[in-house]
C-alpha cells in the first residue's frame, strides 16, 4: 500500500498581495490613533502650560517695584516757615500753611499760586497746626496766645469746556473767631472729636500737659450751637513732653521726651487724670513721631537711623503694655528729620539729614522705594490721600514731589508666609482675614493657613480613604470571587460619579450634627469596627468545615457586611449612655474642660469623612486594576513553589503592583488637595492654624471660591487669590511629579519579577 504525500502550500503574488491590502487599513489606524494620542497629549501640555503663564501674569504685579517719577524742584511759594504741608486728592494742587497764619494753594508742578488766604490773627503767630480729621480736611491752629482756630482747606471741582477746574478755598466750620484754650501758647496740640464732644491737648512752656474737653449742643426749636467746656485739667507727665500723640478713641495718650529717648504710656480715662501704664526706652534720641492710618499704631523715627512701629498689646496676665513691634533701617543710617503717613494704608515715608526720602509699609516689613530728593534736609514729607503724589519740602525752601505707583506695597515673601504681629494682636500670627467693615482695617494676607488648612484636609482624608480602598483592592483583586469582584467593583466606581457638591451638603448638613450629638458613638466606632473584623475573620476561620463550605469561595467578604452593621448600630446605640455617665451628658464640654480641646461642628473629622468617600473610588479603582494586573505565573508560580496565599501576596504581588498603588494613593491626593465643594461646605472655613481633629480649617480652593466673587479687579486682595490658585497648582504638580517618579523608581526595580 503506497503512501500519499500532500504537496508543500505554495504562496502566490495574489495571496501576498491580498495580505498586504489587508494591512494597509490597520497600519493606518495604527498611526492616525498613534498621532492623535500625541497631538492629545501635547494639547494637555499646551493647556496646562497656558494655565500657569496666566497664573503668573496675575500674580507678577504683586512682587513688581514701585515706580516714583520726579516733578520739577521749585522754591516753596510764599512767606514764613512751613508748620503744615498736604497736597489735594487729584494730585494737582498743594497747600501749606505757614508761622505767618498765610494759607498758600499752589500748582504742584510749576509752583504758581493758585489761591492764598490769610488767617484773620489780630496780630499773633501761629505756634502749631494739626491735623482734626484729614478725611474732612479740617485743621486747628494753636496761636500765640494760647487759643486755637479752626479751619478746613476745600477744593470745589467744576468742568467748564468739559476741562477739569480745581478750585481751592479755606473755611471756618466752628466759625472764624479762636476758641480759648490756654493762657500761653500750646505746644504739640492734638484735638480730637468723638460726636458732639471735642477734646484738646496742649504743652506748656514747663512741660506740663493741659487737657480741655468741649461739648456741643444744638437748640432743637432754634438750631443754635452752644459750645460749653465740659472739663479741663493738667498734670505733670513722667517725662518731659516734646511730643504728644493720642489716639482717635481717646483711649491712649503718648508722652514722648525727644532728648531722652523715651515714650510714656497713659490710659486716658474722661476727665479724670491718665493713668501711667509704662515708660519705655526707645533707644536713641527721637526726632519725630506720627500716627499711622488707622490710629493704633504709632511710628516713632530715632535719630541713630532707626524707625520703630509701637502698638498698645496685652501681656499673658491680660495687661496692657506698649509693644515694639518691628524696626526699619534708614538707608546709611542718616538722622531722619520728618514723618509722612498715607491716609488709607499703613505706608509712611521718612525724610532724612542728607535729603533722601524713603518710602516704607509697616505691616510687610518693607522698604518700597528709597531715593535722594533734596540737596539739604527735609523738613515736611506728605502723601495725597490716594497715596499717588509724594510731597517733600526741604529746610531751605524747596519742594520736590513724586508720581507714585505703588499698587501692592502690602506684599512680601515673610507677611505671606511668616508669622507678622498685627495691630490689635498680642503676638505674632499668621492670619488671613482680607476684608472687615472698619475703615481702619489692617488687610493680613498670610497664605500659611490656607496652605496648612489645604494639606490638614487632605490629611485626614487620605488617614480615612488609604486604609479602606487598598486593603479593598487588595481583597476584590485577590481572595473575591470573580462573580462578586464584578458587583462590588463597579458599584464602588460608581461612587466616583457622586458630585462633590452633594457630599458636601450631606456632610455639612447631616454628617456634621450627627457626629456631634453622637461623638462618643463615633469614638467606639473607630475602636471597635477594627477590632471586629480581624476578630469576626479568626472566628470564621475556626468555625467548622461544614459550616465554612456552605459559602462559596470568595464570597465571605459578604458576611461581613451585617457585622458591620451590627457593630455601627450597637455603637451609636450605647452613646449617649455612656455619654452621660462618662462625660456628664457632652462630650464636648468635658473635652474643653478637661484638655482644653475646642470642638467645630463642622471640623476636619467631617472633612476627612466626607472628602474621603470622594476619594475612595479613585484609589480603589487604580489600586484595584494594577493587583489584578499582576501576571497570573508569577502568583501560581509562588504557590507552587509552596508559598501561602499571604506569602504571596506580601512577596510577589504587592511588589509588582506597587507602581500602581503608589500612583493610586498620589492620584487620590491631589484630588484630595484640589477639592472645594466638600471642604466649603462641611467645615467651618476659618483660616487657622491648627492641627486639632476638632477644628475647622480654610483651604486654598476654599478661599479662591468664596472671596473671588467679591473682590475688587487688579487689587492686592484679587492677584493674593490667583497667588493662592498658583500655590495650588505647583501643589498638585509637586505631588503628580513626585508620583510619576516614585512610580517609575518602583517599576524599574520590581520589573524583573
Amino acid at each position: 500500500m503506497s503512501e500519499t504525500t500532500t504537496p508543500p502550500a505554495v504562496f502566490t503574488g495574489q495571496s501576498i498581495t491580498k495580505a498586504g491590502t489587508a494591512f494597509q487599513p490597520r497600519v493606518f489606524k495604527d498611526n492616525a490613533a498613534r498621532w492623535v494620542v500625541w497631538v492629545g497629549g501635547l494639547g494637555v501640555i499646551a493647556a496646562l502650560l497656558l494655565i500657569f503663564f496666566y497664573l503668573v501674569s496675575e500674580v507678577a504685579p504683586l512682587f513688581a517695584p514701585a515706580d516714583f517719577k520726579s516733578r520739577p524742584t521749585y522754591a516753596v511759594p510764599g512767606q514764613g516757615k512751613t508748620l503744615y504741608a498736604t497736597v489735594e486728592e487729584q494730585g494737582q494742587i498743594a497747600m501749606r500753611v505757614s508761622d505767618t497764619g498765610a494759607v498758600t494753594f499752589f500748582d504742584l508742578n510749576s509752583g504758581a499760586v493758585r489761591h492764598a488766604q490769610q488767617l484773620a490773627l489780630n496780630g499773633l503767630t501761629v505756634v502749631d497746626v494739626t491735623e482734626v480729621s484729614a478725611e474732612r480736611g479740617e485743621l486747628a491752629a494753636s496761636l500765640s496766645d494760647g487759643s486755637i482756630l479752626q479751619f478746613s482747606h476745600n477744593y470745589d471741582i467744576s468742568y467748564p469746556n468739559d476741562k477739569q477746574l480745581i478750585t481751592p478755598s479755606v473755611r471756618f466750620p466752628k466759625g472764624e473767631a479762636a476758641t480759648a484754650f490756654m493762657p500761653e501758647a500750646a505746644q504739640n496740640l492734638v484735638v480730637r472729636e468723638n460726636g458732639d464732644s471735642q477734646m484738646l491737648f496742649g504743652v506748656d512752656a514747663a512741660k506740663s500737659i493741659h487737657i480741655k474737653t468741649f461739648s456741643r449742643s444744638e437748640n432743637a426749636i432754634t438750631g443754635e450751637t452752644t459750645v460749653e467746656v465740659a472739663g479741663e485739667l493738667n498734670f505733670k507727665p513722667a517725662v518731659a513732653a516734646d511730643l504728644l500723640l493720642v489716639e482717635p478713641l481717646l483711649a491712649w495718650l503718648y508722652v514722648i521726651d525727644q532728648k531722652a529717648g523715651k515714650i510714656a504710656f497713659y490710659k486716658l480715662d474722661g476727665a479724670a487724670e491718665p493713668k501711667l501704664v509704662e515708660v519705655k526706652e526707645a533707644g536713641s534720641e527721637i526726632s519725630a513721631a506720627q500716627y499711622l492710618s488707622g490710629g493704633i499704631s504709632i511710628i516713632v523715627a530715632q535719630t541713630n537711623g532707626k524707625v520703630s512701629q509701637w502698638f498698645p498689646a496685652r501681656d499673658k496676665a491680660g495687661e496692657p503694655y506698649l509693644a515694639r513691634v518691628r524696626e526699619f533701617d534708614l538707608p546709611g543710617d542718616a538722622k531722619p528729620t520728618a514723618l509722612g503717613v498715607e491716609l488709607r494704608r499703613r505706608g509712611f515715608a521718612v525724610g532724612d539729614e542728607t535729603g533722601r526720602v524713603s518710602v516704607y509699609y509697616a505691616t510687610s516689613k518693607r522698604l518700597i522705594h528709597s531715593e535722594k530728593a533734596l540737596d539739604t534736609a527735609v523738613s515736611q514729607v506728605t502723601f495725597n490721600p490716594r497715596a499717588q503724589v509724594l510731597y517733600t519740602e526741604s529746610v531751605d525752601g524747596k519742594v520736590h514731589a513724586y508720581d507714585v505707583h505703588n499698587e501692592h506695597p502690602e506684599v512680601s515673601f515673610a507677611a505671606l508666609w511668616g508669622k507678622v504681629w498685627y495691630e490689635s494682636y498680642d503676638e505674632q500670627q499668621w492670619l488671613w482675614q482680607s476684608s472687615s467693615a472698619s475703615s481702619d482695617f489692617e488687610p493680613k494676607f498670610s497664605l500659611s493657613p490656607l496652605a496648612f488648612g489645604t494639606l490638614k484636609g487632605a490629611f485626614y482624608a487620605m488617614i480615612f480613604a488609604i486604609p479602606l480602598a487598598v486593603l479593598g483592592a487588595i481583597f476584590v483583586a485577590n481572595f473575591m470571587s470573580p462573580e462578586l469582584r464584578q458587583v462590588v467593583k463597579p458599584t464602588v466606581e460608581l461612587l466616583a460619579a457622586l458630585p462633590s457638591v452633594i457630599l458636601g451638603f450631606l456632610a455639612g448638613l447631616w454628617l456634621a450634627p450627627f457626629i456631634e450629638s453622637n461623638l462618643p458613638g463615633m469614638f467606639l466606632l473607630l475602636i471597635l469596627l477594627p477590632v471586629s473584623v480581624p476578630l469576626f475573620g479568626y472566628l470564621w476561620l475556626n468555625m467548622p468545615a461544614r459550616v465554612r463550605y456552605l459559602m462559596p469561595a470568595g464570597w465571605e467578604g459578604a458576611l461581613l457586611v451585617p457585622v458591620i452593621a451590627l457593630v455601627t448600630w450597637f455603637c451609636f446605640g450605647v452613646a449617649k449612655p455612656i455619654e452621660a455617665v462618662a462625660f456628664g451628658g457632652n462630650m464636648q464640654a468635658w473635652m474643653d474642660s478637661t484638655f482644653g480641646i475646642k470642638y467645630d461642628q463642622r471640623n476636619a473629622l467631617v472633612v476627612g469623612i466626607a472628602m474621603g468617600i470622594a476619594v475612595i473610588p479613585t484609589i480603589f479603582s487604580i489600586a484595584e486594576d494594577a493587583i489584578f494586573s499582576v501576571p497570573k505565573q508569577l502568583s501560581l508560580g509562588s504557590l507552587a513553589l509552596g508559598a501561602s496565599p499571604w506569602q504571596t501576596l506580601v512577596g510577589v504581588v504587592m511588589p509588582t503592583a506597587s507602581p500602581g498603588i503608589f500612583s493610586a494613593i498620589m492620584i487620590g491626593l491631589g484630588r484630595a488637595v484640589g477639592e472645594t465643594m466638600i471642604v466649603l461646605m462641611a467645615t467651618g472655613n476659618t483660616p487657622v492654624t491648627d492641627i486639632s481633629l476638632f477644628s475647622g480649617m480654610r483651604t486654598l480652593s476654599a478661599n479662591v471660591a468664596v472671596e473671588m466673587p467679591e473682590s475688587e479687579v487688579g487689587s492686592t486682595h484679587f492677584r493674593l487669590l490667583f497667588l493662592a490658585g498658583l500655590v495650588l497648582f505647583i501643589f498638585t504638580f509637586f505631588f503628580n511629579t513626585l508620583a510619576e517618579v516614585v512610580r517609575a523608581r518602583l517599576r524599574k526595580k520590581y520589573e524583573s519579577i
